[in-house]
């Protein structure tokens, strides 16, 4: 977390959070209201500052508010980038087990949560994929403890 965003939450505790606002899409872009974010800085602000609550909802904290984010799918959306993956905050992620859901996407699990694979990195990890365990897409967030979309 940014010291910036530390401060002004010691100064400012109590700062309503923000629910329906701020999602993450299936190939890990930020976007408020649905509209891509394309800030290159703001995206890096998001990433440092992207976090989980004890109820596994995922947000933003920007400076004493916090912005909950709704998930197209997973929280951590990963890529191949040069070589290794790393995660839509820009962070290595080191898969400890990966599965195949029922609509073909591959998920890793590692980081202690799940990460989706970039759809557009499939083709690099597509032999040795029918070996993979299989799960539904529906049983996802439960099985790994995540909130798609927070609520109040």
């Amino acid at each position: 977390m940014d010291d910036a965003v530390a401060r002004s939450l010691a100064k400012w505790p109590n700062v309503p959070a923000v629910f329906g606002w701020l999602s993450l899409d299936r190939r890990g872009q930020w976007r408020i209201k649905g509209e891509r974010i394309a800030n290159r800085a703001l995206n890096e602000f998001i990433g440092r500052n992207y976090d989980r609550d004890a109820k596994g909802r995922w947000f933003f904290q920007n400076g004493p508010q916090r912005v909950y984010v709704s998930l197209a799918y997973t929280p951590l959306v990963i890529r191949v980038d040069e070589e290794r993956l790393v995660d839509q905050c820009g962070r290595p992620f080191s898969p400890a087990e990966s599965f195949v859901d029922d609509e073909g996407s591959m998920l890793m699990t590692g980081s202690g949560t799940v990460a989706l694979l970039d759809d557009r990195d499939l083709a690099r990890y597509a032999d040795g994929a029918e070996e993979l365990p299989r799960i539904n897409r529906a049983e996802v967030a439960a099985k790994f403890g995540f909130v798609p979309d927070p609520a109040p």
